[in-house]
């Protein structure tokens, strides 16, 4: 068929016998009759079928016009035995005996309309015996008004049947017979690429059997569906009327159209919805997308809610948008959908910004699988993880998933590399966080980047506890929605002594009675649980689960410690075996130690979880609260806004988070964990209160969520100034106009008013200018004097100062590529400057020093006994260090004895106890023994392991840009590695996987699975029985991280390859040619 027109095209099984009757019925056709263009088509088609076989293709007038008549038995004259009725009725008694050929003839045809819907985004009708095929292009129209008519020779039961006689027989067939499919259910497509299927066919596209005389008489094709008679007899009555009468002209094609599209339409919709390869059923992805959900994640279908949300306009429209739904609603599966659409139909990268390591890390292991089946890339940048730029791919695209920190230096390198075009979606969990602290400054920054610069990127962001979105919705330029979906109900109850009252909005003061507590307490019971604690868990657990969220680390110890001293020795019993075989995981994990408060505990089915906890422990017992084994964790409030962990019922200990009152989004977040979607029909929350704080916790139920607000300007160094260095960095905007212009933009702009009472944004712009250009990390071409800018009073300025513009120096470009905190980037120059003087590369002390974070020293509280006695244990070369940096070994001893002593820095001193513990927890690699020796929560030696690894890796970059820190870089590079794993050089290779952690990859590699390789050909059956405590799921997800490793590693050298061979764009002839033909 011609492209860009629209054609019904109609392939009949002819043979046409030589027959001197053929001769004499075209003798009979004069000149006049046939058109000059029909000969030639005609003489064409004889030749190439060579007399025996015909393909006749003629021009047909629009039905209205057909006024002539047509021999419907062509050269077919005989009523002998051997006629054409003779071979009719063998062929009725063929299909008698042939019931399953009507079926295999439709299986057929729905696998040609799959395969061409797909290819062209046409639906094709295809009728039900084999005999006949309507393709109906549903976004063209025929310009010409005319149809080609081919009949092609096939192999096909009705081989003997002359071309006017098929629409006959299908047309009796299919009124004689139900060949309706059964009606399938209509599934919605939900995508813009795909064409409704109009319910009408033009009249003028519909095809005319061939005419060859038009002074024969039409064909009457009425046929009784009443009654049953041969087709023979059929035949023979048609044949005899055709000389008497007159059809109306429409009855042939428009019972043919109709039966066509009545049974067309159905087999379209069934072969659409049983189609593996197209890009439409299930949300306009392949329906593979849905199988894969069932498979990995049980998920069925999809609420309602999500359906709605997916089907907006706006989001068809790839309009920004924000929406917010209670915690547990099912927010994250509409955004997987969002981006899989962008990676697979747009063919876009996609990036996802989370606010926490743990949940990136938990992210990527769930969407692994999906990348390994799918064939995308999903890529990890959090901590010292992720390349600056990502590797340009190919052909596959990536998913970025990234923390708060990484996904903004993600971002500014591709800014800078003119490739944030390639980013078609960018999605925020936890929108909410734009308004805390630094991160929420960063935020900021990265998405106000994004809408600047790219007027392509999509920008989807979602969270629970959203108040003031019409502040976001201008930032953004976004639509929202929401809902109060909630899979299963919540019930909020407070409890005051020994009464639970019911929160109710309706009520006058806000709660009415439910009832007392039914709980004998001794007198030795209620000094030990004033709470009531016990009472409460024991209504749920062991066969359903509780969390109890505590306003301290240390009472979250206590808190479980208790319930078990009272807990009677019933539960013990329960899945004893498996809470066995948790203690003796945990032991393995962690090289034989295990916590006391958890080997108390775990055996009653309790357990503690907060920061204190290393990321092994950590994710082993959510895995054993998930399954059942432990039923009741006592946590911390960060739980709730990081691993999604349901109850059955949620008590909060008390309305504080540490000394801090709780805020309703806090309120919001720990309680919305309360009710485990397709396991409880209902979620209760319980808030114990003490009298004296019942007003405050009722205002705060009955007030709303709290506003977020821009931190760009709170948050100084890490807020509007690293902004301006990396707008003038990235070249975005480089005069004091552009800025001011780009700030309007900003969430913060969008706040100005409310933020700003006593100065001016233009003010606020120009001051931060002014700091960045005497800190040496601008400079600027008109020097900014109190005169010139700061005596402005008004929001703008003139048009000259407008015109001021700056460019960025070394230090500054350093800076920024290495994401360091503006407060100490002069403080790291100067260390690494004076490194240089000295470096001390006996051992790494000295360049962990250099990489130790500052934050976290100036938080440090050291213990200066235990600082005295590993400074005593230091070689001299490590004591060198020591020296070089500013501590003696005097003044630590006097510290120690309590001393008072002249000033000394105190950042330093901190760092240099931080390095400590970094230097001996790299050699002996043992969180335990370190945790020990320093007397410091083994949670927090982690976290300042991670945050030195993040750190180093940023160091690396600053040096980069500054040719004097050369030697740095090589080391740098080697250091981070060491301080990103922190466990042998041969089990790296392994914890690369995402998921994989120190003690899996010990049993790993013990298992003989030493590489990459080994595991991305693993058999997960076999790792099940191989590893001790792995889970089917777990298998699966190391398997997949590791086969998608493996392949992100082929593209990567592919591509190296190519680039190596290919020609050099500034390659001299090239360029000489293309100045010739400029």
């Amino acid at each position: 068929m011609d492209e860009g027109c629209s054609r019904i095209r109609r392939r009949v099984s002819v043979r046409k016998r030589n027959r001197r009757s053929l001769e004499s019925v075209f003798a009979a056709l004069t000149a006049a009759e046939l058109k000059p263009g029909d000969e030639e088509k005609e003489d064409e088609d004889e030749e190439t079928v060579a007399g025996s076989r015909r393909r006749k293709t003629m021009d047909v007038q629009p039905v209205e016009n057909i006024d002539s008549e047509e021999d419907m038995f062509g050269d077919y004259d005989s009523f002998a035995e051997n006629s054409l009725l003779a071979q009719v009725d063998d062929l009725e008694q063929k299909y008698l005996q042939l019931p399953e050929h009507r079926k295999h003839a439709t299986d057929h045809a729905t696998e040609d309309l799959c395969s061409e819907s797909i290819k062209h985004n046409t639906l094709s009708i295809t009728t039900v015996g084999d005999c006949t095929e309507l393709k109906i292009d549903a976004h063209t129209k025929n310009q010409s008004g005319h149809e080609d008519v081919s009949i092609d020779p096939e192999a096909d039961v009705l081989y003997d049947i002359p071309s006017s006689q098929v629409l006959f027989f299908e047309n009796l067939y299919n009124s004689s017979n139900d060949l309706g499919d059964p009606s399938t259910e209509e599934r919605d497509w939900n995508s813009s690429s795909h064409k409704t299927v109009n319910e009408e066919l033009p009249i003028n596209n519909v095809e005319q059997p061939q005419q060859t005389d038009e002074s024969s008489s039409k064909v009457r094709t009425s046929s009784d569906a009443n009654r049953r008679k041969s087709l023979k007899d059929h035949l023979k009555n048609t044949m005899t009327g055709n000389a008497k009468a007159q059809t109306p002209v429409f009855s042939r094609t428009k019972q043919l159209k109709e039966t066509l599209l009545s049974e067309e339409i159905n087999v379209a919709k069934k072969t659409i919805e049983s189609s593996l390869d197209d890009l439409g059923p299930f949300y306009s992805l392949p329906s593979k997308v849905r199988d894969l959900y069932v498979q990995f994640k049980g998920i069925e279908k999809l609420y309602e809610w999500q359906h709605a949300c997916l089907t907006l306009n706006s989001v068809q429209e790839r309009k920004n948008l924000i929406y917010s739904l209670p915690t547990s609603g099912g927010k994250t599966l509409v955004a997987e959908i969002l981006m899989l659409q962008e990676l697979l139909c747009r063919r876009k990268d996609v990036l996802m910004i989370l606010p926490y390591v743990a949940i990136v890390q938990e992210k990527i292991s769930g969407l692994s699988s999906f990348g390994v089946e799918l064939g995308f890339f999903v890529e990890e940048y959090a901590g010292s993880k992720g390349k600056f730029p990502p590797i340009k791919r190919r052909e596959k695209k990536s998913l970025y998933i990234a923390t708060i920190e990484k996904g903004h230096s993600l971002v500014n390198s591709l800014i800078e590399t003119e490739r944030i075009n390639s980013l078609g979606l960018v999605v925020v969990d936890e929108l909410h966080m734009i308004g805390e602290g630094s991160r929420g400054a960063i935020l900021e920054m990265t998405l106000a980047k994004i809408l600047y610069t790219s007027k392509t990127t999509q920008i989807i962001g979602m969270s629970a506890t959203l108040n003031n979105v019409e502040d976001l919705q201008e930032f953004l330029q976004a639509e929202y929605y929401t809902s109060q979906f909630r899979p299963v109900e919540l019930k909020e109850y407070l409890k005051i002594k020994d009464t639970i009252y019911e929160v109710d909005s309706k009520a006058e003061n806000g709660m009415t009675f439910s009832r007392l507590l039914n709980y004998k307490y001794s007198d030795t019971l209620k000094k030990m649980d004033p709470d009531h604690l016990i009472a409460l868990v024991t209504e749920v657990i062991p066969n359903y689960s509780c969390l109890v969220f505590c306003p301290t680390k240390k009472n979250c110890e206590n808190v479980a410690e208790m319930i078990c001293k009272i807990l009677s020795k019933e539960y013990l019993k329960h899945k004893e075996k498996e809470k066995h075989e948790v203690i003796k995981n945990l032991k393995n994990i962690s090289n034989g130690n295990l916590c006391p408060v958890l080997k108390h505990t775990i055996p009653f089915g309790v357990a503690y979880h907060h920061g204190g906890l290393t990321s092994d422990e950590r994710k082993l017992l959510e895995e054993a609260y998930s399954a059942g084994v432990l039923c009741l964790f006592t946590c911390t409030s960060t739980l709730a806004a990081g691993v999604n962990l349901p109850a059955r019922r949620v008590i909060l200990r008390a309305p504080y988070v540490g000394k801090e009152f709780l805020k309703k989004n806090q309120y919001k977040q720990m309680i919305g964990r309360a009710g485990r979607a397709g396991i409880d029909s209902t979620g209760e929350s319980i808030l114990i209160l003490q009298e004296k704080d019942k007003q405050q916790v009722l205002e705060l139920i009955s007030r709303p969520l709290e506003n977020c607000y821009s931190q760009l300007v709170q948050e100084f160094t890490k807020g509007i100034q690293t902004l301006f260095l990396s707008l003038i960095g990235l070249k975005i905007a480089t005069n004091l106009g552009d800025i001011y212009h780009f700030m309007s933009g900003t969430f913060f702009g969008v706040q100005q008013k409310i933020l700003l009472k006593e100065r001016s944004l233009w003010e606020i712009t120009v001051e931060s200018l002014r700091y960045l250009t005497e800190k040496g990390l601008l400079q600027n071409d008109t020097i900014l004097t109190e005169k010139g800018l700061l005596q402005k009073d008004t929001i703008h300025g003139s048009e000259e100062e407008f015109q001021y513009s700056f460019h960025i120096t070394k230090l500054g470009r350093a800076s920024f590529k290495g994401a360091i905190d503006l407060a100490y980037c002069d403080n790291l120059y100067r260390d690494l400057k004076k490194g240089l003087e000295g470096l001390v590369l006996e051992s790494l002390l000295h360049l962990i020093y250099l990489t130790t974070p500052y934050d976290m020293a100036s938080q440090c509280h050291p213990d200066w006994m235990i600082y005295f006695r590993q400074f005593s244990q230091l070689s001299p070369a490590e004591q060198n260090v020591a020296v070089l940096v500013g501590v003696s070994e005097n003044f630590i001893g006097k510290k120690a004895s309590g001393q008072a002593i002249r000033k000394v820095d105190k950042n330093i001193v901190n760092r240099l106890y931080l390095s400590f513990v970094l230097y001996t927890l790299l050699k002996e690699t043992n969180i335990w023994s370190v945790s020990e020796k320093f007397n410091m929560p083994r949670g927090y030696i982690q976290n300042l392991l991670s945050g030195a690894a993040a750190f180093s890796s940023c160091v690396l970059h600053f040096c980069e840009e500054l040719e004097e820190f050369w030697v740095y870089r090589a080391l740098l590079v080697e250091l981070t590695k060491k301080l990103t794993y922190c466990v042998k050089a041969e089990l790296i290779p392994l914890m690369e996987v995402t998921g994989v952690l120190e003690g899996r990859a010990r049993q790993l590699y013990n298992a003989g699975y030493k590489s990459l390789m080994h595991l991305a050909n693993a058999n997960p059956e076999v790792l099940i029985k191989t590893i001790d405590h792995l889970s089917r799921r777990q298998a699966k997800q190391i398997v997949s991280s590791a086969k998608l490793l493996l392949h992100e590693k082929a593209e990567a050298l592919q591509e190296e390859v190519e680039e190596l061979l290919r020609l050099p764009s500034d390659f001299p002839g090239i360029v000489a040619s293309s100045i010739e033909k400029a």
